[in-house]
């Protein structure tokens, strides 16, 4: 079941034809996808999640946590990173976004 390819697609402002053609599928595949009347397999599953730049768990509703998780630890970051790292993850995922572009503008990276 794929809860969140709808959600996915339209954020991106695509078609269900244009996300076919972009992960090598068709129109009909995308759209039994989201209307849940089949079930991609586990190499399709990766090729969306991997498209979208999210996990398997989002694509399917085990997760709220849209963006995909990065290895990191403990050690790669100091003191001040890692509280930064904590906030960011224990923030709902609309504030997340209005913090990211809040140190795009700060380092003057308008995206």
């Amino acid at each position: 079941m794929l809860l969140n390819l709808k959600y996915l697609r339209e954020k991106k402002g695509l078609s269900q034809s244009e996300l076919a053609r972009a992960v090598g599928m068709t129109q009909q595949a995308i759209n039994k996808y989201e209307n849940q009347s089949t079930e991609p397999d586990i190499d399709t599953l990766k090729k969306l999640a991997a498209y979208f730049g999210t996990s398997i768990d989002f694509l399917v509703g085990n997760t709220d946590i849209e963006r995909k998780y990065e290895a990191v630890t403990k050690s790669d970051l100091n003191a001040e990173e890692l509280m930064m790292m904590e906030a960011y993850r224990d923030s709902e995922p609309k504030y997340r976004d209005i913090l990211l572009d809040l140190i795009r503008k700060l380092n003057g990276k308008n995206e």
